[in-house]
């Protein structure tokens, strides 16, 4: 038994050389971030969903802080697109539970205010 390189021809059958010219430089050959990573951190909008979780819509406050949380560490690994988006994300649902919250305040003083008003106005009788 030998270790060595196989025995008849070596390419049969398989790949190719690879390219004369090489690999094209500058990264991804469909775009990216050529010139190393993008000047400073996308905003991570941790603080829209502390507010929305702590005093307004609970969900949209979860899921708001699920994607301010995964900025930071998709920066790090250098997928600079996606700790963008999730930053985006993050901003969307905190602005909706901030919307969502008011609404239902609105909601309930206009409810307390419609029945308290049916009450004060029906008759009692005793």
């Amino acid at each position: 038994m030998s270790y060595g390189p196989p025995s008849g021809p070596q390419n049969p059958g398989g790949y190719g050389p690879p390219p004369s010219g090489g690999y094209p430089s500058g990264g991804y050959p469909g775009g990216g971030y050529p010139g190393g990573q993008p000047a400073g951190d996308p905003p991570n909008n941790w603080m829209w969903a502390a507010i929305v979780s702590l005093l307004c819509c609970t969900l949209f406050g979860i899921i708001s802080l699920i994607f301010s949380l995964q900025v930071s560490s998709r920066w790090r690994i250098g997928d600079f697109q996606g700790a963008q988006e999730a930053s985006d994300k993050a901003k969307l649902f905190g602005i909706i539970g901030l919307v969502g919250s008011a609404l239902h305040v609105v909601f309930w003083i206009c409810y307390i205010l419609f029945f308290g008003a049916l009450f004060a106005a029906t008759p009692t009788y005793y």
